[in-house]
């Protein structure tokens, strides 16, 4: 059986550890992504997700000197995103030490991009976000430049066709929830996960050890966690342990320092 998996989530501005409620409001300095990695790895986590949240407003690719730093002091596998935008930029980002590169605006502005990355690099390497909010009629409708831009997009079609671009994992992301830490966006993750393929991966809603087996029950290959473990006294450690003991198939406890 497949390992479901818990992957922090780290946002990156200035070199520092933030993280804000609706990707921009009440934005709060948490710490040193480098140290914080290192206490992950320590911990045992499966991955980690680094997200660069001013590559993309500065129009730049993620920065690599923090990516080289972390894979110096970590051992588990990363995904890197942020301003990803060129064949040149993924390569960069993996020869710092990534082992996946996330893309989402460039793939909305030009899904051909999503193609081009799978064959040079490997489906395996190419992870696509999906940002959706509730638009005002109710619909879940993707939005692209780090929340600023309106698509009109489905998620859920959106997230069907860059499987057919052969993106390796998605990453459904709810701006409504995110830094709420009121529970992951259930309804919608079962269904994608119910007709994608590839590896679904929930982000934003996480707040609670209860909220984070919800989503693995929809069917989701992983979670992404951020608030919640830098806000509250819920570890990896303690998470795995809760969901271990209620049944889900997650990896045993063993650090990359141990």
């Amino acid at each position: 059986m497949l390992k479901q998996r818990i992957i922090p989530k780290f946002l990156v501005s200035g070199g520092r550890l933030v993280k804000g409620v609706g990707f921009h409001g009440n934005m709060r300095l948490a710490g040193n992504p480098v140290s914080t990695a290192r206490v992950y790895d320590a911990y045992g986590t499966d991955e980690l997700m680094f997200l660069d949240i001013d590559a993309t407003p500065e129009c730049r690719p993620a920065s690599g000197s923090v990516i080289e730093r972390v894979s110096e002091e970590v051992f588990m596998p990363f995904t890197v995103g942020g301003g990803v935008r060129t064949l040149a930029h993924i390569e960069s980002l993996l020869r710092s030490g990534a082992d996946k590169v996330s893309i989402n605006t460039a793939a909305v502005d030009d899904p051909s991009f999503v193609r081009e990355a799978a064959a040079r690099f490997g489906d395996q390497c190419v992870v696509v976000g999906i940002d959706y909010r509730i638009d005002p009629n109710g619909k879940r409708r993707v939005v692209s430049g780090c929340g600023r831009h309106e698509t009109g997009m489905d998620p859920l079609e959106w997230a069907l066709r860059v499987q057919d671009l052969h993106a390796g994992e998605i990453v459904l992301c709810s701006i409504d929830r995110d830094g709420g830490m009121c529970g992951y966006d259930l309804e919608f993750l079962a269904e994608a996960a119910s007709l994608l393929d590839v590896p679904v991966i929930a982000s934003s809603g996480a707040g609670s050890l209860h909220d984070c087996a919800e989503a693995l029950r929809c069917g989701v290959s992983a979670i992404t966690v951020s608030s919640m473990f830098l806000f509250s006294d819920h570890s990896p450690i303690k998470l795995r342990t809760y969901l271990a003991s209620n049944g889900f198939a997650v990896r045993s406890q063993q650090g990359g320092h141990s």
